[in-house]
């Protein structure tokens, strides 16, 4: 199978995207050391589906007018990284969750040190809010993007709530 990807220039430097052809499989904040992990060959295909769509729904997060995405998403992850990255993405936007909420979440209340495996392992940041997810304290920890973009991404968030024009947004 064909893995086909493009770059986008973010405020966060270039985002690596990646696709099956039909739906995103990947959105890498820098190289991403787990990527490989998929079968097949990478081929550069600017205009594959959905880098379209990805690009714009980016834009529009990047400029606080977007707090869901609505792209074709197909990662590759086991029956448990999915279940985990399901319940990432129920974190509400400017909010943030700890491992044990996660874990709680999804009916596995001691399996905090596994669901940071798999928050770790999450192929769409960004898209699957993994810079959500904090330690117990509520430091930042645990971001293979750098804690920089994490705290960048939760500014950008939280500064878009407090926005006027931004309130009430979808």
């Amino acid at each position: 199978m064909t893995t086909y990807y493009t770059y986008w220039e973010s405020p966060l430097n270039p985002l690596l995207l990646a696709s099956n052809g039909a739906a995103l499989v990947g959105l890498y904040l820098n190289t991403p050391r787990h990527a490989l992990d998929v079968d097949g060959n990478w081929t550069r295909e600017d205009e594959a589906l959905p880098f379209g769509e990805a690009k714009q729904q980016m834009r529009a997060y990047f400029a606080g007018e977007r707090r869901e995405f609505t792209l074709p998403l197909a990662p590759n992850g086991t029956e448990w990284q999915r279940r985990v990255w399901d319940a990432l993405r129920q974190i509400p936007y400017g909010s943030t969750e700890t491992y044990s909420g996660i874990a709680r979440r999804i009916g596995s209340p001691h399996a905090c040190r596994a669901i940071g495996h798999a928050n770790g392992r999450n192929p769409l940041s960004i898209i699957v809010p993994c810079h959500r997810v904090v330690s117990a304290s509520g430091k930042m920890v645990g971001y293979s993007g750098a804690i920089w973009r994490k705290e960048a991404l939760l500014s950008l968030e939280k500064a878009a709530l407090t926005t006027p024009s931004a309130r009430g947004r979808g």
